[in-house]
């Protein structure tokens, strides 16, 4: 199995600004690299870094180049690391694209933090990814979810259905 990974920012990516005195957070280097270097895949990987925004800041034209870097990747196994705020609305973007699998997983809480539920969501991913055919999907919570008829519950932050 051969998986790309596309970095397009959120809270996963995050990290304290070099710069800004640590009072804000800035996007880092893809929080996948430090996953998998931490663990000894049994596959192989690319990871590439496309857009680092907060998924607040993505806007229709963003969602399209995703759709397009998906659909034009030689990979049919793609993990895209994405902000939570807005995973449904780009899934949904995405759409099914014929002969691949693909996986929006973000995080609630940075890769850097030590209670990071981003190691978690990953390996729920990659896990998915063994068993799924075609389509595109969310992995949150512990869950593996269509991006139709799902929201983001503003008071408990989880998925839930809309």
């Amino acid at each position: 199995m051969k998986i790309l990974f596309i970095q397009t920012g959120g809270t996963i990516d995050k990290d304290y600004p070099k710069k800004n005195k640590g009072y804000a957070f800035e996007i880092d280097e893809p929080a996948v690299c430090r996953i998998l270097n931490g663990v000894e895949p049994g596959f192989e990987f690319e990871v590439k870094s496309l857009l680092k925004k907060d998924s607040l800041d993505l806007t229709d034209a963003d969602r399209e180049l995703i759709r397009l870097e998906c659909q034009n990747s030689p990979y049919n196994k793609i993990i895209i690391t994405h902000g939570s705020d807005t995973l449904p609305e780009t899934a949904r973007a995405i759409g099914n694209i014929p002969d691949k699998s693909i996986i929006l997983v973000g995080a609630y809480r940075p890769e850097r933090f030590s209670n990071s539920d981003a190691h978690f969501n990953v390996g729920v991913a990659v896990g998915a990814l063994n068993i799924l055919k075609n389509g595109t999907f969310i992995a949150m919570n512990g869950k593996i979810m269509s991006p139709e008829g799902i929201r983001k519950n503003p008071e408990s932050g989880r998925f839930e259905e809309a």
